[in-house]
């Protein structure tokens, strides 16, 4: 082993044992971030229900300290990260799993929500079991940006002594998520060993520009799919007479008001009082249509107006 190889072995296991700080991974909090975006647009294809995550704390403990509080508590899947060679656990306490159950079975949350200290049902766990598959695929798409690499699922967890990915004492890093749903919520918990993240640490260090507005592709066209059914009212207009209100109040029933459009006038298309398109009029089968000829340029039709004057 040569001295800069011994150096750097020294420097990790030093940083093994001080534990990461986590202000000099900024990347990490942005990762996390789009776990819980990701989260959020794959459940909302399953739920009737508006359902919300967000990341509430990234905080780096003992193995130990971290599951502690969950111990009998929640549900806790144990992934295999192949490109890592290592382990990731995502846990999801009692509260996520009953409001998910609601909000996957269509319930409206008029029931009051449930607050039994009891076992998890089998439906609840098959449930707990397709929610830790999304969330898979979330943290793969998440975690692309840094080093990419496939979650798989291997086993699900209800005592936390027995969701093993690393020594008790080992240092990790644990980011908590709040779920929104029926006026209700719960948490989500992922654990990452520190000696996962600690040959990541140089791209974890740094933000990549544009990574932090990255939009996503699902949801965009999800919001273009929906402004698309917006319904618009279009007009048809041959011609248009200005006319001062005295015109206009001596009006009577009956008379003539000439126009200068011929049959080879062209129809103006407006649509929610935007002019659209100029168009060409005609007839088919006893009705008038309309042949779109041209887009209106606004800002050209203003000067061509103002210059006729």
């Amino acid at each position: 082993m040569d001295k800069q190889q011994a150096a750097a072995d020294i420097r990790d296991r030093l940083l093994d044992a001080a534990g990461l700080s986590l202000e000099r991974l900024p990347m990490l909090h942005v990762i996390l971030d789009r776990v819980a975006t990701a989260c959020a647009d794959q459940l909302r294809h399953f739920a009737a229900s508006p359902v919300y995550f967000s990341l509430s704390n990234v905080e780096s403990k003992r193995f130990g300290d971290i599951l502690e509080p969950y111990e009998s508590n929640a549900i806790a899947g144990i992934f295999h990260a192949a490109e890592w060679d290592s382990h990731i656990l995502v846990g999801f306490d009692r509260d996520f799993i009953f409001t998910m159950v609601e909000v996957l079975l269509g319930s409206d949350g008029s029931e009051p929500p449930l607050n039994e200290e009891r076992s998890f049902s089998s439906i609840e766990m098959r449930i707990a079991q397709r929610l830790f598959d999304q969330i898979g695929k979330a943290m793969q798409t998440a975690f692309s940006l840094v080093a990419d690499t496939p979650f798989k699922l291997e086993r699900t967890e209800l005592r936390m002594d027995f969701a093993v990915i690393g020594r008790q004492n080992n240092q990790a890093v644990a980011a908590s998520f709040l779920l929104q749903a029926l006026n209700r919520g719960g948490e989500m918990f992922i654990v990452i060993p520190q000696s996962v993240l600690n040959p990541m640490r140089q791209s974890l260090g740094r933000i990549l520009v544009g990574e932090t507005t990255a939009r996503d592709s699902k949801w965009t066209k999800q919001i273009a799919g929906e402004v698309q059914k917006t319904p618009v009212t279009l007009k048809a207009i041959l011609e248009e007479r200005p006319l001062t209100l005295g015109e206009i109040a001596d009006l009577q029933v009956g008379q003539v008001l000439e126009l200068r459009a011929t049959p080879r006038s062209r129809a103006k298309l407006v649509g929610n009082d935007r002019d659209l398109f100029w168009c060409d009029v005609g007839q088919a089968e006893g009705g008038i249509v309309l042949r779109v000829d041209r887009f209106i340029d606004q800002d050209q039709e203003f000067i061509d107006d103002v210059l006729a004057r």
